[in-house]
């Protein structure tokens, strides 16, 4: 009995450049996935590289993955939680995106506030902007730690998730020294 894809006359593998064209994905950087163990090919008797057509989703995921900031390193530990010989299913792959939930919406947080505030006040120590007077009188948020103080999104430490790592506590901190 034949797979309703091959009924359909669509072929269940791919060649390298059938898999660049439709992935729109160098072939060189397909070469450069499979040298990393992120996706797998086989070779006929012809020596030609074939690709199972579930490779696309693999190949996509690396590309939206790559493209919102998740390291290859890291993107290569999700795709060896899915499991061989058999493609993901949508269980699979809604298990492996939930992993990077938190992350993700941390990094959007991250650009939001740097959208919304980077006219103004970051609290980078340069001291350049009318603002900065108010914001960060005398550099005041250098006592904080290195960088754009006000631009940082800051998460607790994973062994302090007390109330004193929140924002307010944070924002608590940032308040000035009453003078002595």
């Amino acid at each position: 009995m034949k797979n309703p894809l091959e009924e359909a006359g669509i072929p269940l593998t791919l060649s390298v450049g059938e898999v660049a064209q439709r992935s729109g994905v160098a072939v060189s950087t397909l070469h450069f996935y499979e040298s990393k163990g992120l996706i797998a090919s086989w070779r006929t008797e012809g020596n030609q590289r074939r690709y199972p057509r579930g490779v696309l989703r693999r190949v996509a995921f690396i590309r939206v993955a790559q493209r919102v900031g998740i390291a290859l390193t890291d993107i290569a530990k999700a795709l060896e939680e899915l499991p061989d010989g058999r493609a993901p299913d949508r269980e699979d792959w809604a298990r492996l995106s939930a992993s990077w939930r938190a992350e993700l919406d941390e990094r959007i947080a991250q650009m939001k506030k740097l959208r919304d505030t980077l006219d103004d006040c970051i609290g980078c120590g340069c001291l350049s902007i009318d603002r900065c007077k108010l914001r960060n009188p005398l550099d005041r948020l250098a006592a904080e730690g290195p960088g754009a103080r006000r631009l940082l999104i800051l998460k607790p430490p994973i062994n302090d998730r007390s109330s004193s790592a929140t924002p307010e506590a944070a924002a608590q901190r940032r308040k000035p020294a009453r003078p002595r």
